[in-house]
């Protein structure tokens, strides 16, 4: 499986000609949606999903049953749910947003394990269920601690690691998180800059 992240928290997955790309929001560049076969959205924020792009695209669109997406048809998948997208075997985990502040936002949120081997958790640290190879951690967000972070990857375990959720960082920062990552987990830290492959 060829993995190519993209700016924020699209990935786009390929594998015997078939593409996956999940969360590719309004930040994201809009090659990564090229030959799509199939799209996974983890939640209705703008910055996962770009409702313009994917209303055209003509291929389906799988997200939380529970999530408010206006002007954009999606399959509807719940937590535990698994299924069948562009070819890659789909498990659907979680249930909710992480929580900011008061209990906002609180909206529908899935992570999804792609054929037993890469986890991507949307805004949210559920844990996946199982043993995953790569894991695609969330570096910054308002409802996210670095702390929290750090702890996520190592109770996963995952062979390596990939920092996705990076879009509101600059140079220092990323660097910074970057190193605490790469020095306080097991997990074969490292960061993709947009364009970037496994």
């Amino acid at each position: 499986m060829r993995v190519t992240k993209y700016t924020h928290s699209c990935v786009r997955l390929e594998r015997d000609g078939r593409v996956l790309v999940i969360d590719p929001g309004t930040w994201s560049e809009p090659r990564a949606l090229t030959g799509a076969d199939a799209v996974l959205v983890t939640h209705e924020h703008t910055d996962h999903v770009d409702v313009l792009r994917l209303a055209g695209l003509g291929v389906p669109v799988y997200a939380p049953a529970a999530a408010v997406i206006p002007r954009l048809d999606v399959i509807g998948v719940a937590a535990g749910e698994e299924f069948t997208a562009a070819g890659f075997r789909i498990r659907a985990v979680g249930g909710r947003h992480a929580t900011i502040h008061g209990g906002k936002p609180d909206c529908a949120n899935l992570g999804y394990v792609v054929d037993d081997v890469l986890y991507h958790p949307g805004d949210s640290l559920h844990l996946p269920g199982q043993p995953v190879e790569t894991l695609l951690v969330p570096l910054q967000a308002s409802w996210l601690k670095l702390t929290e972070a750090i702890d996520f990857v190592n109770e996963v375990a995952p062979q390596r690691t990939v920092g996705i959720h990076d879009g509101q960082l600059n140079e220092r920062g990323l660097s910074s998180i970057n190193g605490w990552l790469a020095e306080e987990t097991d997990a074969g830290y490292r960061y993709l800059a947009p364009g970037g492959q496994l």
